[in-house]
């Protein structure tokens, strides 16, 4: 056969004269035998210093041990003491307090920060700047920033005297019914920048064109905001309270700095109780048993958010 130099020929190899390898199964291990080493440093770190100090900290807390020496188990005899002890029924209301008040006020002001610097402020990445920098603050350094405004000489007590409010000046943090609100003004006004970031990223989700089209047909501000921006930004809610509730039942920095748990232990939480009986009073075991009911609270109500702010229509779909 004559071939001339123009044409081309096409050859057909065989598949068993193919050197590439043949395609391999999706079945296949994404991670096959040997490969996950390159995790296992993590994982050691992860068990050893996460789980087994957890799963230690809870056996601890059937223990009457003081730290040092030998210890006897005696079952439920510490829980019996907390829920037995007023001022410890106290602090587990406190920490309640601080919970709920900081994630409903970070998240309502949160939100409302994120709402009016969201698209059309010209000046809202500066204002993005400035309302987030708290959050990256150390909570101590707040705290005594806080503590200087809050002294009887100081700053906020001035102010209300010099607008005509003299009634009104306290000693905030010596006072058993207004320290707690301090503190937890203290704590909204360092988180509530974080929230805001939350939001905003939700936010950038929502469709323009639906806001104006839902305008268009004569909707207000409020039904706007209700039907199409809160089910956009859904995911942010949950995020934002999910994180707000479990930094809100572990403020510690803020109270040791600020009040110490006084006055009279009228601040104190639990995970202030869990520092104070572990480590000041050598009571590791009555320590450990607050600290695993703390860590029981926080994963109940981690959980019950979770319920209620998830997505129903994605479990009917």
């Amino acid at each position: 056969m004559t071939i001339e130099q123009d044409s081309t020929r096409t050859l057909t190899v065989p598949p068993k004269a193919r050197r590439t390898p043949p395609p391999k199964s999706r079945n296949r291990a994404l991670i096959s035998y040997g490969h996950w080493w390159w995790a296992l440093p993590a994982v050691v770190l992860v068990i050893g210093v996460h789980y087994a100090a957890t799963l230690t900290g809870g056996f601890f807390a059937f223990t009457n041990w003081t730290g040092l020496g030998k210890f006897d188990i005696i079952g439920f005899k510490n829980f019996e003491k907390i829920f037995a002890d007023p001022q410890l029924l106290g602090a587990v209301w406190n920490t309640l307090f601080l919970a709920f008040g900081s994630v409903i006020l970070t998240n309502i002001v949160g939100l409302l920060f994120a709402l009016a610097i969201n698209r059309t402020l010209k000046s809202r990445y500066i204002l993005r700047t400035l309302l987030f920098m708290p959050v990256v603050l150390s909570p101590l350094a707040v705290a005594y920033v806080w503590k200087f405004i809050f002294q009887f000489d100081g700053p906020l007590n001035d102010l209300l005297g010099a607008v005509g409010l003299s009634e009104f000046q306290k000693v905030w943090l010596a006072d058993p019914t207004w320290s707690i609100w301090a503190i937890l003004l203290t704590v909204v006004w360092q988180q509530t920048g974080f929230t805001m970031v939350i939001y905003l990223a939700g936010l950038a989700s929502v469709p323009v064109e639906v806001e104006e089209a839902a305008a268009l047909d004569g909707a207000g501000m409020w039904a706007r905001f209700w039907n199409v921006t809160v089910p956009a930004i859904r995911p942010s809610i949950a995020i934002a309270t999910t994180l707000g509730i479990i930094q809100g039942l572990r403020i510690f920095d803020q109270i040791l700095a600020l009040t110490g748990g006084g006055p009279a232990g009228a601040t104190e939480t639990l995970a202030t109780e869990v520092y104070k009986q572990a480590f000041s009073l050598g009571q590791f075991g009555f320590g450990s048993a607050l600290a695993l009911v703390l860590t029981v609270v926080i994963l109940a109500f981690a959980i019950l958010q979770q319920y209620v702010t998830r997505d129903r229509e994605a479990g009917k779909a």
